[in-house]
């Protein structure tokens, strides 16, 4: 005969289920996040407009590079 009692789940258990579920949807919403990052920069580019925050970085990158003394 088997056994009539359940095996039941410790709230531990439970917890650490729920976490990695939640850690889960956090990931996935991140990686949706950098898929829409990454197509509004392709679009931008197609159509010429400048984003702000890589405009940022490039003209950071351009002033040092135009502060060195030209070799010729």
């Amino acid at each position: 005969m088997s056994s009539s009692t359940k095996k039941r789940q410790t709230m531990a258990k439970m917890t650490r289920e729920r976490e990695l579920r939640e850690k889960r949807v956090r990931k996935q919403e991140k990686k949706d996040e950098k898929k829409l990052a990454a197509a509004a920069a392709l679009i931008a580019e197609e159509a010429g407009i400048p984003l702000e925050g890589a405009e940022g970085a490039e003209g950071d990158e351009a002033d040092v590079v135009d502060d060195e003394p030209a070799s010729v």
